[in-house]
């Protein structure tokens, strides 16, 4: 499932975008999942790094595109921003955002299935790597980017995804030894903290997906450290 955010203000354009979307959907055999804002204000709003791609508008209304991309950029390095614009001076300018690509109106679906082709493209050229969490129930296979954080309750793991809670046996040394590779550090002796969604540090705490995550004094430096060294992979 790739999660698309489209924001772009003029209602007739939404409409388009989402059909266009929905084509492609069908022509590729992506599963999409689609949300829907009509300004940049909208999706920075309790903004969370849970998107994929987000196709956006540059020109809009009370927050332009461009404002939102470079506060969108603050809390998430991850997601791959395609610009939408009807001047291509504007979208040069997305560079600075580390968008991947732009689109100019009037949009046809040709340049608009190009476009996201690419931008997925960029998403499944990430290494994926999966965990089997066995849960009471049964064993779940989970890529390692759908976790948000691993959290140790004495004998008990819970795995914070995407998708929900799961909680299994096992020691957090193991599932560190595993996964410390794959852009995830300690932030304190009970969290370890999938990098990709820190969104900000905070008095002391890691934000992720809205939670507050404490900094040890002792891991401080080394989860700043790797935390820096995350995000300047991500702009190489």
């Amino acid at each position: 499932m790739i999660h698309i955010a489209v924001v772009e203000d003029e209602e007739n354009y939404l409409t388009q975008f989402t059909e266009y979307l929905r084509r492609y959907e069908r022509e590729s055999g992506n599963r999409l999942q689609i949300s829907l804002f009509r300004d940049g204000e909208q999706i920075l709003n309790n903004y969370r790094a849970v998107y994929d791609i987000i196709l956006m508008d540059i020109q809009m209304r009370l927050v332009d595109g461009m404002t939102a991309a470079e506060k969108i950029r603050e809390k998430d390095q991850g997601v791959v921003i395609v610009f939408i614009t009807n001047m291509q001076q504007y979208a040069i300018r997305g560079y600075a955002v580390d968008a991947l690509d732009y689109v100019l109106k009037p949009v046809t679906y040709f340049a608009f299935s190009q476009r996201l082709e690419r931008a997925i493209s960029r998403i499944k050229k990430k290494e994926q790597f999966y965990l089997i969490i066995s849960t009471r129930e049964d064993s779940r296979k989970v890529a390692a980017s759908q976790v948000l954080y691993v959290e140790s309750q004495g004998h008990t793991l819970v795995y914070h995804t995407r998708e929900g809670n799961l909680s299994a046996t096992g020691t957090m040394k193991t599932v560190e030894e595993s996964l410390r590779k794959h852009g995830f550090s300690r932030c304190n002796k009970g969290y370890l903290v999938n990098l990709e969604y820190v969104e900000a540090i905070r008095g002391g705490a890691a934000v992720v997906a809205g939670e507050e995550l404490v900094i040890s004094r002792g891991r401080k430096s080394e989860f700043l450290e790797d935390l820096t060294n995350y995000i300047g992979e991500l702009r190489s």
